[in-house]
């Protein structure tokens, strides 16, 4: 026999009816059908992945890429292609995901030229998820965003826009991507995944529904807040490392030393954390700590070292650029028939990822100086760097059988580690090679 108590107090009647409502889903009678917006390198292995068990939708505003993804036209599109067989749909249409009850925001959040966040394609999506938002839907945010964008301009957003209430007829959660484009090992499936919830109920749901596709488990932060910011703690703590190594770099290049030989022994250490100096760029952590950056300067703190490293590490390719410049004038060698090769245009090894890539600007200061350079690259997408950066970028291997002055490794991709690069460069040539996968001519 039950024994239900009479409640008076209508903050009490709601509680009761919210206990309800979670119970009702966390014990699967609530039946995910999934939205994915923005079809991206984030996006569409998250529709892929929801698509194995729920009825997954995954939009994109733009037709033709749209379009590209459902005929098979897109680079490496073997897991779209084995998604669409298992069901996922895919449209330019948002009135198409009106039947969805979870909608997942992946679209870029870029910076401007002045390195402020950008986060109009987050206000588009919105925009456009709030015009079919329902009663009890759920919205999750995966773009990287400062803290506190969720709730304070994202949720308000989505409200004005349905007519909706936060929290009484939908409900907003965050679960910052960590996919690794071009890595095999931590796919979306096989690492841990933060989840978050506007309300406790809410992110239990959230929760539950990330955990029912991923084999790693999930991680439920205590808030939105912190789950928006531990993405930004995450790409700020490589950014920092990776100026550190960047700039001994410097220092043990003006002394000689081999930061290869240097990192070795210090390696010997239980507690030394080994890096590589290299170019950063890409959509996140070349990105993602002007997002903190400027989120501090609102709240009136001063993130020097965040700063620091973000300049050390965007002066990066003109410091190789003057190193290559410094060694061809020591050598006599004239700038217009001084012939280089630089390998690898992605912003990250064995990536066709040409999003922010700093071997742009290496490149354009190599062909400022009036060098003749070529760069090769067969991973990347030529057409799509052209109509990026308006740079011609070479996919043919036959450029490894001519011979060079100088051989710049950009981009660490694996193809690279097996040449035999006194077969492509001149007697008097050089590498500038500062991943030390080959020793450079001295």
């Amino acid at each position: 026999m039950h024994s239900w108590k009479v409640c008076n107090n209508k903050k009490e009647i709601n509680i009761i009816i919210n206990v309800k409502i979670t119970y009702y889903m966390v014990n699967k009678s609530f039946e995910f059908k999934i939205g994915v917006i923005g079809l991206g390198y984030v996006g569409s292995p998250l529709a892929c992945l929801f698509s194995k068990k729920y009825d997954t939708w995954g939009y994109d505003i733009n037709a033709t890429k749209v379009a590209k993804l459902a005929s098979g036209q897109m680079p490496d599109n073997k897991h779209i292609a084995k998604a669409l067989n298992q069901g996922l749909k895919l449209t330019s249409n948002i009135d198409d995901l009106k039947q969805c009850n979870v909608y997942i925001i992946a679209v870029p959040t870029p910076v401007n030229k002045s390195n402020k966040p950008d986060i109009s394609c987050v206000r588009n999506a919105t925009t456009a998820v709030g015009k079919i938002l329902k009663e009890g839907d759920i919205v999750i945010y995966e773009s990287t965003v400062y803290p506190g964008l969720t709730e304070e301009v994202c949720a308000p957003l989505l409200a004005a826009t349905s007519g909706l209430k936060l929290n009484q007829n939908f409900y907003v959660g965050f679960s910052p991507e960590r996919i690794n484009p071009g890595d095999t090992i931590h796919t979306i499936e096989n690492i841990v995944k933060v989840t978050s919830g506007s309300t406790p109920e809410a992110a239990e749901i959230i929760d539950s529904l990330y955990a029912s596709v991923l084999t790693h488990g999930t991680h439920k932060a205590k808030s939105i807040r912190i789950a928006e910011a531990c993405k930004l703690m995450e790409n700020c703590q490589r950014d920092v490392q990776i100026a550190f190594f960047n700039e001994m770099e410097k220092i043990f290049d003006k002394m000689n030393i081999s930061i290869e030989d240097v990192t070795a022994a210090a390696s010997t250490k239980w507690n030394f954390v080994p890096a590589t100096p290299g170019l950063v760029g890409g959509h996140c952590i070349a990105v993602d700590p002007y997002y903190l950056i400027n989120k501090a300067q609102e709240v009136d703190v001063v993130p020097s070292l965040l700063s620091t490293a973000r300049e050390v590490n965007e002066q990066m390719a003109v410091w190789m650029a003057g190193k290559i410049k410094s060694a061809c004038d020591n050598r006599k060698f004239k700038a217009p028939e001084t012939k280089v090769l630089i390998l690898g245009f992605s912003f990250k090894p064995d990536s066709d990822d040409i999003r922010n890539t700093k071997v742009a600007d290496l490149y354009i200061n190599l062909v400022g100086t009036g060098y003749k350079t070529t760069l090769y690259d067969p991973l990347v997408d030529k057409d799509e760097v052209k109509a990026e950066y308006g740079i011609k970028v070479v996919d043919d291997p036959e450029v490894l059988n001519k011979m060079y002055d100088i051989v710049v490794i950009g981009t660490h991709h694996k193809i690279f580690d097996s040449l035999n690069m006194s077969k492509i460069l001149n007697e008097k040539g050089f590498m500038c090679d500062i991943y030390g996968i080959h020793k450079a001519k001295a």
